[in-house]
């Protein structure tokens, strides 16, 4: 049995909906003591456009959960409290992951396990997550938007949501590629993302931080582009 992680998105039209859809990330209709399997859970806000973004998307939210097996998971996607979330949503993606790798912290805890040896050739999940130190934020983004848009030359880049559980200072981002080689061309070969890293070396702007690869293998909905 492996353990199974599930990122979704939902996105919302209208007032009343996407007003929903925020009250919901203070009252989350899902609670870990009460969902069988159920390891880790936040809520999670997102950016406008790809990667990192100052600028909040009133319109689309979700959370990633991780559960000890992956039938849990299934069970959970099936569930009432999940309805909630798709009941009004105009769409959605659930994208269930196995681990390959995962080091840091997700508040003072690593949530993910690895369970699975990459394959190069397969598509490939990335969540990257930190939290800012309050001092250095100013700097930090004024370097996120070139970071961002130099995501945007990537045939290779299927999706990329900036996600967050507290504005400007809980950041992260998650992004599919269609392979794992794709994704490593991306990080060592772009010079934007090069200075990012280069700078977070220096300034070391993060109190906390998290670096961690999936493979995707289910995903259910059609937000996301048909990437499998």
């Amino acid at each position: 049995m492996h353990q199974t992680t599930v990122i979704s998105f939902f996105k919302y039209q209208g007032f009343k909906n996407c007003w929903q859809a925020l009250a919901r990330m203070g009252r989350p209709p899902i609670a870990i003591d009460k969902i069988e399997g159920l390891t880790f859970f936040k809520p999670l806000g997102t950016g406008s456009g790809n990667g990192f973004s100052i600028k909040p998307d009133f319109s689309t939210y979700g959370f990633v959960t991780v559960f000890n097996t992956e039938e849990q998971a299934q069970n959970f996607v099936k569930s009432e409290a999940m309805q909630k979330y798709k009941n009004t949503a105009a769409k959605f993606s659930i994208v269930f992951m196995k681990t390959i790798k995962s080091h840091g912290e997700w508040s003072k805890q690593n949530p993910f396990k690895s369970a699975i040896q990459m394959d190069k050739n397969k598509p490939l999940a990335v969540i990257t997550r930190a939290t800012i130190k309050p001092k250095l934020a100013f700097t930090f983004w004024k370097y996120v938007p070139s970071v961002s848009k130099s995501m945007e030359g990537y045939n290779e880049l299927v999706f990329s949501k900036g996600i967050g559980e507290f504005p400007l200072l809980m950041q992260a981002t998650f992004s599919l590629w269609s392979s794992a080689d794709a994704m490593m061309n991306y990080a060592y070969q772009n010079p934007k993302h090069a200075e990012m890293v280069k700078k977070t070396r220096e300034l070391q702007w993060y109190s906390e931080e998290l670096f961690a690869r999936f493979e995707p293998y289910s995903v259910e909905g059609d937000l996301i582009p048909d990437f499998l």
